[in-house]
């Protein structure tokens, strides 16, 4: 028997709420409107060992969602519920049963799942609550609970775990022989640029809700999965699609907002970071500001420009690449052209991919693997003062008020994300053009493409004076003999 709980039941009747109350956190967005859920979200909860899957209101009609994603949706919870071992049936305890529940006990009766039948919002006393009607279900003893006060939350974890039965042993040999942890990865980017189409392509499956409608997508749903790379092993890998992420200033509704955090929180808990652009539209603004994003957390960034089959039927109606020499020509002139919009990734690799007919969406986790090693480099001392050295020779800092930066010692401190501890004059004339020059330099003589990289500046006390023999980093540093750059 797996160990898989699935909550079910109409729109708005705290399904979300009770959620996020059994996995101890906020996953779920919860909000009064009804049909905020669309894809199936899932937990790992710890007491117990089971995997709880929350999914979106059964016979939700609303007239601001089209019938297909309605139907999407509906069919995401049809795949829950056959998934899943335990039945979380919720009903609004305040509201009274209606047709729609009576429909749904219907269903789960023929099922033949195991069945809670969960009677939320009783956030009074026990006789506020009618169960009669609930007992008219036929799904045994139902269950008061609030999901929003946690009223009843003991006695629906014992019912679970006793539903479940007792936790499989724990193999210790299995455990020893896990290579290693799962690589977790996360699709970024505008609504409505793929994002969840890639992640189907790479699952296999039509897991996620795929919809022309911008903003399909709400919640950040993570996802197991396992990929064979090009030298035959295997790769667990855990992924995250996200919500599209709007600008702060153009969210309209609640709803939005708490999917774009969702989404900003998801790139602080991934390992390697997708960027996912639409080829047609290149990089916008917003595109900048969502890479910014990442590049804040200290995320190694892939970007991945989708819909290239597009930009390939394009040119093949009008009969070749014409003024460009060859595919790979425009390919190069559009790297070159991204690029400049994004200046501020620091080599990341560009892989141009189609979600739709699955074009070189392999080469995405390929790339993803070989980021994760490459984020456990280290720099030697000696090298990467050579390297400041030499960029520093060949283009000084700039003059501020008459006197430069200066380097006088460097030592990498740290890695996810790479951490450069700098010893220099002073903190304030390290300009922010002259960082990413640094920064470039660095990631091109260790070969760090697309691994952000953090200067953390120790610079001298201003009362020191020049050739002092006092304490200090700074003091420590002419003792090394280590001179980067020139007054």
């Amino acid at each position: 028997m797996n160990r898989i709980v699935a909550i079910v039941g109409r729109p708005n009747v705290g399904k979300s709420r009770l959620f996020n109350r059994l996995a101890r956190k906020r996953i779920s967005i919860v909000h009064d409107q009804p049909g905020v859920t669309r894809d199936v979200i899932s937990a790992e909860i710890a007491d117990g060992r089971y995997t709880l899957l929350d999914t979106g209101g059964i016979g939700y009609k609303g007239i601001d969602t089209p019938a297909a994603l309605t139907r999407a949706s509906e069919q995401q919870v049809d795949f829950a519920i056959a998934t899943a071992s335990l039945i979380l049936f919720v009903v609004d305890g305040r509201a009274g049963l209606s047709s729609i529940d009576e429909r749904i006990a219907q269903m789960l009766r023929k099922s033949r799942k195991a069945v809670v039948l969960v009677v939320n919002k009783a956030d009074f006393d026990d006789e506020k609550i009618e169960l009669s009607d609930a007992y008219r279900l036929g799904l045994g003893e139902p269950l008061r609970v609030s999901a929003e006060h946690g009223q009843g939350e003991t006695a629906l974890r014992e019912a679970i775990l006793a539903a479940l039965g007792p936790e499989p042993a724990q193999d210790d040999t299995a455990t020893t022989k896990t290579a290693s942890d799962p690589l977790c990865i996360c699709f970024i980017g505008r609504p409505n640029v793929g994002k969840s189409s890639l992640s189907n392509r790479l699952l296999k499956s039509d897991r996620l809700i795929v919809n022309e409608t911008p903003g399909t997508t709400r919640d950040a749903i993570e996802l197991p999965f396992t990929f064979k790379g090009r030298d035959g092993k295997d790769y667990p890998f855990r992924l995250i699609d996200t919500a599209g992420i709007k600008a702060a200033t153009k969210l309209a509704s609640p709803i939005e907002y708490f999917s774009r955090l969702r989404s900003l929180d998801a790139i602080k808990n991934t390992d390697v970071v997708f960027l996912v652009l639409d080829a047609v539209d290149g990089v916008t603004q917003q595109d900048k500001a969502i890479a910014g994003e990442a590049i804040k957390e200290g995320k190694p960034i892939v970007i991945a420009v989708n819909k290239w089959d597009l930009m390939q039927k394009a040119f093949k109606v009008q009969g070749g690449f014409a003024p460009y020499k060859s595919e790979r020509d425009y390919r190069e002139k559009y790297e070159h052209a991204l690029f400049e919009g994004l200046f501020f990734t620091p080599g990341s690799p560009v892989i141009f991919v189609s979600a739709m007919s699955g074009y070189e969406v392999d080469r995405m986790l390929n790339a993803a693997v070989k980021l994760n090693r490459t984020l456990d480099k280290k720099m030697s001392t000696a090298k990467l003062n050579q390297v400041l050295g030499h960029l520093a020779e060949r283009n000084p800092p700039p003059a501020i008020a008459g006197r430069r930066f200066r380097v006088y010692y460097a030592t990498h401190t740290g890695t996810r994300p790479f951490r450069i501890k700098l010893f220099c004059n002073r903190e304030e004339k390290f300009t922010e053009q002259y960082r990413r020059y640094l920064e470039a330099g660095v990631v091109k003589e260790f070969d760090l493409a697309g691994c952000p990289i953090f200067f953390d500046l120790v610079g001298k006390p201003r009362d020191e004076t020049r050739g002092s023999r006092g304490g200090g980093h700074a003091s420590a540093a002419h003792r090394a003999e280590r001179t980067l750059g020139e007054e």
